[in-house]
């Protein structure tokens, strides 16, 4: 193992508000790098990110995907979720909604959830010029939970109403794994999207002639949305443990270890991208791993990418120009998750 001197540790508050001076360090120095504090190991480049990812059998999801900080018994109070299960039971509860994640049945939301994109917006305070991008775009919530009330009583060929029917061969769910399913959606569906809106809020005002670009061709928004995620990844990194040792950059990490997959370092990774830290939108970013890799390859990244074109859209149309007020802006305190849980924007295009 090479011997620098680096420190990384995932809870450090002086880390998450900027990783990415540190997961160019980890790339070049230190790419099995061990996390004493945090007791786990660390990847960052992108090929080895990408292959551990895709190796389920090596590298297990059943003890928790989550850096939890040292005593922590987080896993201990998880409800059972696909997400931190291997096969088999991994791919019957996949098999059970993957029908539900279509490319059909996610366009069957797109107009509700465009309904919904311009109403949220509608309602920012005009007179003020300014409102909190996090906590706004937060009540769209509030529209899911009726939209999934008359789902149920309602069936439609759209992905919320596959959700509250789906069996297969006449099996349901535990009540538990219905309610673990849920906090699954709660944390790919709520957190991922909005930290992911947040964050583009954040590099679009730092890029004044790419969000004018935007603004004035709606059609750059698919790429933009690709290279946000690439670039300032919601999804920052997962944990899995070892079913056997491995052996990496000469370095051997033992079975029955944490790893950590730094997703957000490797698409950073100037091996797999060309000027990794600069935001180009006419990039080639289909091989960033924001949504995973694998066999726990984000079910619901049609939608969520639906989504982010959509709320900018409307953003778009709505306030053309913003400003972001970094210095009141509260970051979220989560080792695999980066966003905001304030931030206010300010704007004096008239609306």
């Amino acid at each position: 193992m090479v011997s620098v001197q680096i420190r990384y540790d995932p809870f450090d508050a002086s880390i998450l508000n900027d990783p990415y001076p540190t997961y160019r360090l980890l790339r070049d120095a230190a790419p099995v790098y061990r996390a004493e504090e945090s007791h786990t190991w660390v990847l960052s480049r992108h090929a080895d990110v990408q292959a551990a990812a895709l190796d389920h059998g090596t590298y297990s999801s059943v003890d928790g995907i989550f850096p939890t900080p040292p005593g922590s018994d987080f896993i201990g109070s998880f409800l059972p979720m696909m997400i931190v299960m291997d096969p088999p039971r991994h791919d019957q509860l996949r098999a059970l909604v993957s029908r539900a994640f279509t490319p059909r049945r996610a366009a069957g939301l797109q107009g509700a959830i465009t309904q919904m994109a311009a109403e949220l917006f509608e309602r920012l305070d005009e007179g003020s010029g300014s409102a909190d991008f996090v906590t706004d775009f937060a009540a769209i919530y509030a529209y899911f939970t009726d939209f999934l009330a008359d789902r149920r009583k309602n069936p439609r060929e759209d992905l919320m109403s596959a959700l509250a029917n789906a069996t297969v061969d006449g099996i349901g769910l535990t009540d538990e794994e219905v309610l673990g399913f849920c906090a699954l959606l709660l944390v790919a569906g709520y957190e991922t999207t909005t930290n992911l809106l947040g964050n583009s809020a954040v590099v679009l005002a730092q890029h004044r002639q790419t969000r004018r670009r935007l603004a004035a061709d709606r059609t750059l928004l698919g790429p933009a949305v690709e290279e946000l995620l690439r670039y300032d990844s919601p999804a920052q990194g997962l944990s899995r443990t070892l079913t056997r040792d491995v052996t990496l950059h000469d370095t051997t990490m033992r079975q029955g270890e944490k790893v950590l997959l730094l997703f957000g370092s490797a698409n950073r990774d100037e091996r797999a991208f060309p000027d990794p830290d600069v935001f180009d939108i006419e990039r080639t970013s289909e091989h960033q791993v924001a949504f995973g890799r694998g066999i726990h390859f984000c079910l619901g990244a049609a939608l969520a990418r639906m989504e982010a074109r959509i709320a900018l859209d409307a953003l778009l149309d709505r306030v053309p120009d913003w400003e972001v007020d970094l210095e009141s802006a509260r970051r979220l305190r989560s080792g695999p998750i980066r966003g905001y849980t304030s931030l206010p924007i300010t704007w004096t295009t008239p609306v």
